[in-house]
């Protein structure tokens, strides 16, 4: 999943980063709010976790200037105010959820993940394709009663392809969701890690859920392949 963080505080920006990262989120920063409005515009974030009181633009306006525009991405407001009015305003302007500093980073990550959730109908608590079955919160995969092992790449590569199960998605897709699309310097990373995957959920069970598109891309069969 790829988050926005938008937090002038450039300590607890570069943290929050860090340890999303960790979790297997793909995050992007922002120091002020004209450019975490423009950014959002101008890409397609998962969620984005956004402070009040910044420079240029303030939390409350970019989120207002957002639903204006009918972007419905969730959206996380961070605040060291902790009033119920400033929590209501927060919320009144379009936020999809509020939280005050200091917060537990445990409780921001599940926020983020619930925010995911109710983001769209087709997003469980788990997902599953068949009898493959991710969990988000406890990372775990199962194919039947089988569990199988993921590193936090692969992790996050089978999690976006589930959340799009039946659609094609491209590769440019994949790597602006699963890898930094700017980072990363390997062309053919995607086709490496889709064999990863394959080598895991797939050949030992003798199923074929995750299929390449010749030229547009790869699927994720809804009925696990």
């Amino acid at each position: 999943m790829r988050v926005l963080v938008v937090e002038d505080e450039v300590r607890l920006a570069g943290a929050l980063k860090r340890g999303l990262q960790a979790e297997g989120f793909v995050v992007d920063v922002a120091h002020d709010g004209q450019d975490g409005l423009e950014r959002t515009r101008q890409n397609e974030y998962d969620a984005v976790v956004l402070d009040v009181m910044l420079p240029r633009l303030s939390g409350y306006r970019v989120v207002q200037a957002l639903r204006a525009e009918r972007n419905w991405v969730p959206v996380l407001m961070l605040s060291a105010k902790d009033g119920e009015y400033d929590q209501a305003d927060g919320l009144d302007a379009g936020a999809d959820d509020y939280l005050t500093k200091p917060f537990s980073y445990v409780v921001l990550v599940a926020r983020l993940r619930a925010l995911l959730r109710r983001g769209a109908p087709e997003r469980p608590v788990a997902l599953s394709a068949g009898d493959l079955v991710l969990d988000p919160a406890s990372k775990r995969v199962t194919r039947g009663d089988v569990e199988i092992t993921l590193t936090a790449r692969e992790f996050a590569l089978l999690e976006y392809l589930m959340r799009h199960a039946g659609e094609v998605v491209s590769k440019v897709e994949l790597l602006e969701h699963v890898w930094d699309l700017y980072d990363t310097g390997e062309a053919n990373v995607v086709e490496v890690y889709i064999g990863y995957l394959r080598r895991k959920i797939d050949q030992p069970f003798e199923r074929r859920a995750v299929t390449t598109v010749r030229g547009a891309g790869y699927r994720l069969e809804p009925d696990g392949g």
